[in-house]
Order: C-alpha cells, then structure tokens, then sequence
C-alpha cells in the first residue's frame, strides 16, 4: 500500500492509522463492498477493530474524497476506492452485482442540467440498471 496512500490521507489531513490504510487495501482489493464486508475483509489483520470504528473510517474517507459511497436504490450502501474520474455504475436487478462503467463517450449525457436553478453542479450520478450476463442466461434458458 506504501507512501502513495499515506501521502494522500495526510493530504487530507487525516491522520494514518492502521484501520484507515486496512480500509482503503480492501477497498482496492474489493470494489462495490459494504461496511459488513469491509469489517470481514480487516477482521484477520486487524484482530481488535470494531465494526463502529469501520464505519468510522468509511465516513472519515468518504469525507475526505478518498472513498466514494454509492447507493443503488433499495440496495446497500457500498464502497469503493475509485474516485474522481466521473464513472458510473451497472447494477443487475436480479442478484444486485455492481460492475464500473465509463462515462459516455463524446457528448457528456445528463453531466450538464437542462436548467440548473442555481446550483452550482459538481458531480453526476448515473446507474444503468439491468440484469448481468449471468442473469440474463438463466433467464432466458428458464
């Protein structure tokens, strides 16, 4: 994980601590996780962390623009490590996988409000939601 990450966490004027740097591993390693996953995914190398200080770290990250929280309707909300490069999301309706997505190509889509009413826009969110390669399968062979 090395000074890359500990320079960005600093640069965010948070301290670097072990269950904030066990996080962010995890959450490289294991994109489109929630808080329960993440607190499994530490539990071996951090012993003694609580699932509160978890969450914890999760909203300190996110905060801080180290970690982004996406919210698929009626879904859990999720982690990932990827931020800032404007991606969206594909989220299957059958078995709730979420798989990243680029942003369109060319003509920015739903990135510029037809009337803005004042707001000054920093961020869109898209998700494309469907059923995944192996849900549509099974689908179609039902």
């Amino acid at each position: 994980m090395g000074s890359d990450v500990e320079a960005r966490l600093r640069a965010a004027s948070l301290r670097v601590t072990k269950p904030r740097l066990a996080v962010l591993a995890a959450l490289r390693d294991h994109a489109h996780v929630d808080a329960d996953a993440v607190f499994t995914l530490i539990r071996d190398e951090l012993p003694r962390v609580s699932r509160q200080a978890v969450y914890d770290v999760l909203r300190a990250l996110t905060a801080a623009g180290l970690v982004r929280r996406i919210e698929p309707a009626g879904r859990t909300a999720r982690y990932e490590a990827r931020v800032g490069d404007g991606h969206h999301h594909l989220v299957c309706r059958s078995c709730g996988a979420i798989a990243d997505v680029d942003g369109a190509v060319g003509r920015a889509l739903c990135l510029t409000a037809a009337d803005d009413q004042g707001f000054v826009v920093d961020e869109a969110e898209v998700v494309y939601w469907g059923r995944c390669p192996g849900c549509a399968a099974r689908r179609v062979t039902q």
